[in-house]
């Protein structure tokens, strides 16, 4: 993990002394976070999406006239909707028939932006993220300690448009690449759609 904020450090570092000219920004926005499990290991799991907030700071590098470099440092809030059997043990009693699983990071995405024509782009890149808070919440429960990992890498995949005025619009999916839990199939998934300003 050390690796890798290095790595992203570095890509930054490197990408602002060579850029052009350099924009902070603002973004925020919403989310539609899923959790992908594998069904084979637990058929009776059933996961629904769950409705978020995402905001937070961006840095666009830009090396050229069509291609930049765009760190951001967002919180970002995923998780699910779930039913009572895929997450109470056995001895726990419960009434609730669902419950909100959630999970919150502050996420360290690096994305790669080419512009196709002026004003709109496609992003892909990497992203690392911490996590700050997770938690299972019922109609009479409450599990403060989920047990999943503390991080999680993704893989983003966007576009979007900037505005002359310094507002843009994005949409991106971000695929999480390792499991959540160490004994299950079991990885993040998110839809943003962004509202943010460039200064």
């Amino acid at each position: 993990m050390k690796k890798t904020v290095l790595a992203i450090v570095c890509m930054i570092a490197f990408a602002v002394t060579k850029a052009q000219s350099v924009k902070f920004g603002v973004k925020a926005g919403l989310n539609i976070a899923f959790v992908h499990i594998d069904h084979s290991e637990a058929e009776n799991l059933d996961f629904n999406s769950l409705l978020g907030f995402h905001g937070g700071i961006t840095l666009e590098a830009k090396l050229s006239d069509s291609f930049s470099i765009q760190p951001e440092i967002l919180y970002v809030e995923r998780g699910a909707t779930i039913k009572k059997e895929t997450f109470l043990p056995d001895y726990y009693d419960s009434s609730a028939e669902e419950a909100t699983f959630s999970a919150d990071y502050i996420s360290l995405p690096i994305m790669a932006k080419y512009y196709l024509v002026k004003g709109f782009f496609l992003e892909a890149g990497p992203e690392v993220s911490f996590l700050v808070n997770d938690e299972v919440i019922g109609s009479d429960f409450s599990i403060e300690d989920t047990r999943i990992n503390n991080y999680d890498l993704g893989a983003n995949f966007g576009f979007g448009y900037q505005f002359d005025n310094g507002l843009f619009v994005q949409s991106r999916y971000t695929l999480g690449l390792v499991n959540m839990l160490e004994s299950r199939e079991m990885k993040n998934g998110v839809f943003q759609f962004s509202l943010g300003y460039q200064f």
